[in-house]
């Protein structure tokens, strides 16, 4: 609702106040706003690559690449796999890590560097995917819908 890389007005909208909770006993700390932009930054980046990476996974099963155990949509595959069952098997480490768990924080870093680094290679697997996947035509052109429409359909329902 509030545009591409608005990062100060998702901030402030208290409908995302969510993503203030973890900066609330660092506010005193000089390079505060500084270090919560950056750590939204990559979050919000990781977010949108994620997001990225899923509409090649989709394009990929749209053209039945799942076939070749090679084939570099399977290894996309299998680490999309690995970072849901990383990101599930450790959601509640966020809640533990906000009420001042030093241990679950620890860990938490832990598999947020591992999530992160699986993004990384899923990347790099996406580079390797056949140009033919480029060449599917969006799902909005597919659908002869605007991105938008298609987000107040999925929105309203």
């Amino acid at each position: 609702s509030h545009g591409y890389a608005r990062w100060t007005d998702i901030q402030n909208d208290g409908a995302f106040g969510v993503i203030n909770e973890p900066f609330k006993g660092e506010a005193s700390k000089g390079n505060f706003l500084e270090m919560k932009n950056k750590f939204l930054a990559r979050r919000f980046k990781l977010l949108e690559q994620a997001l990225v990476i899923e509409e090649q996974l989709r394009r990929a099963a749209y053209l039945n690449m799942t076939q070749d155990p090679s084939h570099p949509a399977m290894a996309l595959n299998t680490r999309f796999a690995e970072v849901e069952c990383l990101a599930e098997s450790h959601q509640h480490l966020s809640k533990e890590s906000l009420a001042g768990n030093k241990p679950a924080n620890a860990v938490l870093h832990k598999v947020l560097n591992q999530l992160e680094e699986l993004l990384s290679d899923m990347k790099a697997d996406v580079t390797r995917l056949p140009a033919t996947l480029s060449r599917i035509p969006p799902i909005a052109a597919r659908l002869q819908m605007s991105e938008r429409s298609i987000l107040s359909r999925l929105a309203s329902k």
